[in-house]
């Protein structure tokens, strides 16, 4: 945890004959040049851990700073849709993306792929599926597997279409745990709810969960790609710092690494 430094505070002096006290209005100007340096963003959950390491880079690089508020592509589609105020929109697939765009939120009329997701299969390190395959979901002896709702959450009809591609859903569909959200789906895995979880690679290779689970990729030709998507609203109040973000996630620095972080380049 970074240590925070704490000044000693002064008290104010009176006004003398010799000076007058300072006036407010240099930290008024401060104070209103942060909230223009502020990029608001809606981003879906699957891309926290991926915007907490993006995030210190684009901010020292760039001077801005970004206020996320994370949630399901569903939900934040429907804010959005209602008037809450954002700078900029990262969804996990195009469908929520268009939505926004279909109603003339947005600068564009297509929404911008920035990374492609992958599908896995997770489980607890301490689980009986030591050597964990996809075909484990054919087993007999399953007991529950978490998925996220699929009206909500892109990947949660991700895995739906894949494991009816795969032959699988009549085994697994008695067995379903619904959850709200891919973060939810890992962590009923880890307080027992589940035994296994059909997550986001980004969610498996996260903090929170790589170092207590293991994951197996789904084929990708199982099931559709998983353009995850953005788009630059109208309402927003700093556009400009929209453009930034968005241009520093399509650049070479970023799409080199997304790998590394669960997901996809785009090109």
């Amino acid at each position: 945890m970074t240590a925070l430094l704490f000044l000693p505070f002064t008290a104010a002096k009176p006004a003398t004959a010799q000076g007058q006290p300072k006036s407010a209005a240099p930290a008024a100007a401060d104070a209103a040049k942060a909230v223009r340096n502020d990029v608001v963003v809606s981003a879906a959950g699957d891309m926290q851990p991926v915007m907490q390491v993006i995030q210190p880079l684009f901010e020292k690089q760039t001077g801005y700073r970004l206020k996320v508020t994370y949630g399901s592509s569903a939900d934040l589609s429907e804010q959005i849709r209602k008037g809450t105020q954002a700078d900029i929109f990262f969804s996990t697939d195009i469908h929520f993306a268009e939505q926004i765009v279909a109603d003339n939120l947005t600068e564009t009329h297509l929404p911008t792929p920035y990374a492609k997701g992958l599908l896995v299969l997770w489980a607890r390190n301490d689980s009986r599926f030591k050597a964990l395959a996809v075909e484990d979901l054919a087993r007999k002896d399953l007991k529950s597997v978490a998925v996220a709702n699929p009206d909500r959450v892109p990947y949660g009809l991700t895995a739906l279409t894949a494991l009816k591609r795969m032959k699988l859903w009549d085994n697994v569909a008695p067995h379903i745990v619904q959850a709200d959200s891919l973060n939810q789906a890992a962590q009923f895995v880890v307080e027992g709810t589940a035994e296994l979880a059909l997550i986001s690679q980004a969610t498996a290779m996260s903090p929170q969960f790589s170092s207590v689970g293991h994951f197996v990729l789904f084929p990708l030709d199982q099931y559709p790609p998983i353009i995850q998507t953005a788009v630059i609203l109208k309402n927003g109040t700093n556009r400009e710092g929209a453009h930034r973000l968005l241009n520093f996630m399509l650049s070479d620095q970023v799409q080199t690494h997304l790998k590394d972080l669960g997901l996809q380049a785009v090109q």
